[in-house]
């Protein structure tokens, strides 16, 4: 049997690999996005405290592995990563669709000015830029684009 794709919502149990996932997908976009600006055992800690109460926390799966995840608050994309092995094969457009059809009154994010490809990304699924920033507001201390989609 073929193996699939599914999205499903996130649990305190997937915190630790998502935290995985954001690692590595951080790693592996150097020097497109800065490095992480705490160290990864702190950043480990950070994510399994996340209260999945306030945030929406969603998936993505193949063969029960999860290379990818979403989170957002009811206005904003705080996080979107998909495991370097899966990049370009479709995950990070299903999570982003996920997310555009619950958040149907639209949704912002933050991208770092030279994350070129994700840019890109965005900008094919509807984003437009707000402003730019010297970065001075996020913990890597990089210039970084607000962007915003609305249906």
């Amino acid at each position: 049997m073929a193996a699939t794709l599914s999205l499903r919502p996130g649990s305190v149990e997937d915190l630790p690999q998502v935290a995985d996932v954001m690692i590595g997908a951080r790693r592996a976009a150097h020097p497109a996005m800065p490095p992480l600006a705490r160290p990864e055992v702190e950043v480990r800690r950070w994510v399994a405290a996340w209260d999945l109460t306030s945030v929406d926390l969603w998936v993505a799966e193949w063969d029960e592995e999860i290379v990818g995840f979403a989170s957002a608050t009811p206005t904003w994309l705080d996080h979107l990563y998909v495991a370097p092995h899966h990049a370009g094969t479709g995950v990070g457009s299903a999570l982003l669709a996920l997310v555009q059809a619950v958040r149907p009154e639209g949704v912002g994010l933050w991208v770092f000015e030279t994350n070129l490809a994700a840019r890109r990304f965005y900008a094919r699924h509807g984003f437009a830029e707000l402003r730019r920033t010297d970065g001075s507001g996020n913990e890597e201390r990089e210039p970084d684009i607000e962007l915003s989609w609305r249906p």
